[in-house]
């Protein structure tokens, strides 16, 4: 982390406060806009930084180049009375979030407006060099909560496409969700498996690639 050229820094802070923010707050609006209050009444309908900012999942951005922020609080009994489908589009409420952010950070390179020349100055980010990394981290957020392991989004969106039998596999795994993350994160490296890298690292580079153009 501390490794980090000044403008990369500065740009990953920033991405760090925009990214994380929009999508806990994409969360627990589309939550309240099925019904549920829980979110709303634990202070996280809101675009304030400080509320959905997690320690350990802000440090992991500038380790890994993906992290994670607070649980959006949801009541899943409510959702599910008003609709069987509500859990899963307010879990993908945060992920489409990021993939939004990330298309809309691209217009300026398909239209022309900033080219990506290299590296900032000695401390500020350029333009392009900001937005290259605005695109690549959100579409990092974004795959790396799609993973469908506890208790990412991912996981609540497959189960409700998986028939009731495969939702009880899941159910199972559950409580091993962060174990089972934590260990391909640490271990898999001494194995000389790269599994984030495959998931994550270079899908990032492609669809970053096809979206800039």
């Amino acid at each position: 982390m501390w490794q980090l050229a000044p403008p990369v820094l500065i740009s990953y802070v920033i991405v760090l406060l925009t990214a994380f923010s929009v999508h806990e707050f994409a969360h627990a609006w589309t939550a309240y806009r099925f019904g549920d209050d829980t979110a709303r009444l634990n202070g996280r309908l809101t675009l304030n930084p400080l509320a959905h900012l997690d320690l350990v999942g802000s440090l992991m951005l500038f380790v890994a180049g993906f992290g994670w922020a607070k649980p959006v609080p949801v009541n899943p009994y409510v959702l599910q009375r008003r609709s069987p489908a509500a859990l899963m589009w307010v879990s993908l409420a945060g992920p489409f979030s990021n993939f939004l952010m990330a298309v809309l950070a691209a217009v300026p390179f398909r239209l022309g407006w900033v080219q990506f020349t290299g590296v900032g100055g000695s401390f500020l980010p350029t333009l392009p060099q900001f937005l290259l990394i605005f695109i690549s981290v959100n579409i990092a957020l974004m795959l790396f909560n799609l993973i469908p392991l506890a208790p990412l989004d991912g996981e609540k969106i497959l189960n409700y496409f998986l028939p009731p039998e495969m939702r009880r596999v899941l159910e199972f795994i559950r409580p091993y969700g962060w174990l089972i993350l934590m260990s391909i994160f640490f271990i898999g490296p001494m194995l000389r498996l790269d599994i984030f890298g495959w998931l994550i690292g270079y899908p990032v580079q492609v669809l970053t690639l096809a979206l800039i153009g």
